[in-house]
């Protein structure tokens, strides 16, 4: 029997997008977002969630995409990600979220390299669900070679 493993699904312009629903904090409507002077494009700022502070990154910007003014539907989705050996809490603006499905690993294939609309290397794989395709997202590599604030920093320890 195949392992299932389970992945919140999330939909960036007309793409289908995964993440391993075990980095999953909470899911927020969007709310206003304190900017940061000096920072890169992708990191629209930081917000207040009960005391803690969480860098919030635009989803769109980091995969090259024209940033998108937020809708009704646009959620920050809290996170727990791999950072430098260390787990860091951080924000993700999503311009919707869908559900938390299963994946089979036997269903999931490695990222082509075929130079498409996003660097591969933030790929983990891409599974299928029924028609759909799912890119699942590397987290630790999608956030690796950014310096984000360190204001969340160990926040998954603190939190326990």
């Amino acid at each position: 029997m195949a392992d299932t493993a389970q992945y919140l699904t999330l939909g960036i312009d007309k793409e289908l997008f995964g993440i391993d629903i075990r980095n999953v904090r909470e899911i927020l409507d969007m709310r206003p977002i304190s900017k940061l002077p000096h920072a890169p494009d992708f990191l629209l700022g930081m917000i207040d969630v009960r005391g803690a502070g969480y860098p919030i990154v635009d989803l769109r910007t980091k995969l090259g995409l024209p940033r998108a003014e937020p809708t009704d539907a646009t959620r920050i989705i809290i996170l727990d990600v791999p950072v430098k050996g260390r787990t860091m809490g951080v924000g993700f603006v999503a311009d919707r979220v869908f559900e938390v499905t299963g994946l089979d690993a036997d269903q999931t294939e490695a990222a082509p390299d075929v130079g498409g609309r996003w660097k591969s290397s933030y790929i983990a794989g891409i599974g299928r669900k029924g028609e759909a395709f799912i890119v699942v997202f590397d987290l630790e590599r999608l956030m690796a070679s950014d310096d984000l604030p360190g204001f969340a920093a160990s926040s998954a320890e603190e939190a326990a």
